[in-house]
């Protein structure tokens, strides 16, 4: 086996802070949509004329909410933006893999381009942007996710991975996690659409879109409680647990932001009839009844104006969804670790790492070797 250099811990230190740091964006970067501030300054990239570091303070703190929002999002991008550089430079500097310098280069340019979406939403003032937008930035997190997993120290980096090696089959139950990410990540994209569905379309559209978000709901649900007990049944309780507590988390947040933003569906609310309907919303009425009709839970009643408790339950159910991905994304690549070592699977619910640690024991002799800076995460 060829000797390679010992492994620096920065890279991992590394992608667990970008990673750290990109959960509260996306978090403010919801609550920005939820409040409706995207237009709080409408320059880019300063900030009313000033450089984006340079605004006195102050007027930030101590200035409209939706400023402090916004301004405050733009300064945490920045910052992950210039860690996502240093991150590039240091996997690069550490003699990583090849696998892992390109994905570092893909955080790169979805993290460009994130910024170049937020900022020409702006400056255009499109909705659609907002959307893009919103739907890339759980994408850019998936990948600090995926960065974490690959350049993680363990004991699986002693073994060597050529192509030739290389021959991944999945199980039934692998098959689940491998498609769950994109299943939950489809599920973000209608949840961003119906969160930026214009105000002036009609209910027909926005049923619709309703219809599609529960629709998936329904099957990453089902998917992800199916990987959640398969999980618990291969020794993995904390995983399962996880899994299972933040989904129906998110559940009950989905359910939660209807109530807040919609109140109940008319068939639910002892409080409210369609002629107490009516008499807020008259010319809305017949399309909201023939909708009602048609699903459930269908609202009859205007927005609400947006309150705190609507928007923190608002803001964390789209935040949430983001957490879900990267759990499903941080399982799936641990199954990719699990199934391009050694040249064949192991078996289904053994542990990747104990495989490792059985297959560097029989290399016993002769010196022991340092870690290779190979990884099959990724090929």
């Amino acid at each position: 086996m060829k000797q390679a250099a010992a492994e620096s811990p920065w890279p991992y230190r590394g992608a667990w802070l970008l990673c750290g740091l990109t959960f509260p964006l996306i978090w403010v970067g919801g609550l920005i949509t939820t409040t409706d501030a995207g237009m709080a300054v409408p320059d880019w990239p300063g900030t009313y004329g000033y450089n984006l570091l340079l605004y006195p303070w102050q007027t930030w703190f101590f200035g409209p909410w939706d400023l402090f929002i916004e301004h405050g999002h733009r300064l945490l991008a920045s910052l992950v933006g210039l860690l996502t550089i240093a991150l590039l430079v240091i996997v690069r500097r550490s003699g990583e893999p090849r696998q892992v310098v390109r994905l570092a280069w893909i955080a790169l340019g979805l993290v460009c381009l994130q910024g170049a979406l937020g900022g020409f939403r702006v400056l255009l003032n499109a909705r659609y942007l907002a959307l893009v937008h919103g739907a890339t930035g759980p994408l850019f997190f998936a990948v600090t996710v995926l960065l974490v997993a690959a350049t993680r120290p363990t004991p699986a980096r002693l073994l060597p991975a050529t192509r030739s090696q290389r021959a991944p089959t999945l199980s039934q139950r692998g098959w689940l996690i491998a498609i769950l990410p994109a299943l939950v990540y489809t599920q973000l994209i209608l949840g961003a659409t119906l969160r930026h569905t214009p105000e002036s379309s009609g209910a027909w559209a926005f049923a619709l879109h309703v219809q599609a978000h529960l629709a998936m709901a329904a099957v990453v649900a089902v998917v992800a409680l199916v990987v959640a007990f398969s999980e618990a049944r291969a020794g993995r309780g904390r995983v399962a647990a996880l899994l299972a507590a933040v989904l129906v988390g998110q559940i009950s947040l989905g359910l939660a932001t209807w109530v807040a933003k919609y109140r109940y569906p008319h068939w639910a609310d002892p409080t409210t009839t369609l002629t107490a309907a009516a008499e807020n919303a008259p010319l809305e009425l017949p399309r909201l009844r023939g909708w009602a009709e048609r699903m459930a839970p269908g609202t009859i009643q205007p927005p609400t104006a947006g309150g705190f408790t609507e928007t923190t339950i608002v803001t964390a159910h789209s935040a949430i969804g983001s957490l879900l991905l990267a759990l499903a994304v941080g399982r799936a690549a641990g199954l990719g670790v699990s199934t391009g070592r050694a040249g064949k699977s192991p078996p289904d619910g053994q542990d990747a790492l104990a495989e490792a640690v059985r297959a560097s024991e029989t290399q016993a002799s002769g010196p022991p070797q340092p870690p290779r800076r190979e990884s099959s995460l990724l090929a």
